[in-house]
């Protein structure tokens, strides 16, 4: 088990910062882009005081397993894991970057969230409370939370900098971004969800849920839509463990769902400042990504 100390924020002299998000760090070199995955973690939308060791790491090192595993389905962005394969400004900082980053190709993100639903859970559960529909998509009755859907489906959001990205309909996303466009993303994302929960049941975890992001090349590079950011890690995904899964209730899961229990529990606000985690409730999530990375690779993260 790695023993390195978790790392909160980067920064490498002399790299201009592109953005930071919730997780990533990321820096322009040349015609391509940096993604560094540190470890913090978010819960409702604050990023919190404390780090998870080995997060970024997983979520790297997932997201490229998926990468490899997907390029017959769609193209995506990453170039290479390796530091020794980065430009030579960055070899100074290999230490630093093995395992929790990745070199990629640069495109025009597309505004959507692509989301795959294959059980009522979330947001998605809520609403079909009250309406009977998720994102417009007409579900029969009498489904329970945490229910199989009778096929997976496609119910997209508005992606936002801060805060909850919003829902929409299919309909609403052919509005924004044109008709072709949006067909093409629903069955990128069916296809990509499939192939995963597919892959991941067999191994014993279930996808309830799970988000993908695409993004389109310059026109010099053909145009293309391809998969960006990461796929189907336990940052973008809900992992049941298959052997636990009781509809009708919440879900053990392998993701930040203990972090966001511990906070519910000693009644916070949601709002910063966030509070820090004990280190037994460091230490479990910690092992909750570990153990997502082991079943879904059939390998210890290194």
């Amino acid at each position: 088990m790695s023993t390195a100390s978790p790392i909160f924020e980067t920064s490498f002299g002399g790299l201009t910062v592109h953005r930071r998000g919730k997780v990533r760090d990321m820096y322009e070199v040349g015609d391509q882009l940096l993604m560094v995955a540190t470890d913090r973690i978010s819960a409702y939308d604050v990023v919190l005081g404390s780090a998870i060791p080995d997060k970024g790491r997983v979520l790297t090192q997932l997201s490229a397993f998926w990468f490899t595993r997907t390029r017959d389905i769609v193209p995506n962005h990453m170039v290479s894991v390796d530091p020794a394969e980065y430009p030579a400004p960055l070899q100074t900082e290999a230490e630093t970057l093995q395992g929790r980053s990745m070199l990629v190709r640069r495109t025009t993100p597309i505004p959507i969230e692509c989301v795959a639903r294959g059980y009522l859970v979330g947001s998605g559960w809520r609403e079909y409370q009250e309406t009977g529909r998720v994102c417009g998509v007409e579900l029969p009755r009498g489904l329970r939370e945490a229910d199989r859907l009778p096929e997976p489906i496609f119910t997209p959001a508005t992606k936002a900098e801060s805060g909850h990205d919003i829902n929409i309909s299919e309909d609403e996303t052919a509005r924004r971004i044109g008709r072709p466009l949006t067909d093409r993303l629903r069955n990128l994302t069916l296809e990509l969800y499939s192939f995963g929960a597919a892959h991941a049941e067999a191994r014993g975890i279930i996808v309830a849920d799970t988000k993908f992001e695409f993004g389109t090349t310059p026109a010099a590079e053909g145009g293309e839509v391809i998969l960006i950011d990461e796929a189907l890690t336990p940052d973008s995904s809900r992992f049941w463990p298959r052997d636990l899964h009781t509809p009708g209730r919440a879900q053990p899961s392998f993701d930040k769902q203990y972090v966001r229990d511990y906070l519910d529990g000693i009644r916070w606000n949601r709002r910063p400042p966030a509070p820090e985690l004990p280190p037994d409730v460091v230490e479990q999530t910690r092992e909750k990504y570990r153990d997502a990375y082991r079943l879904l690779t059939g390998t210890a993260l290194d």
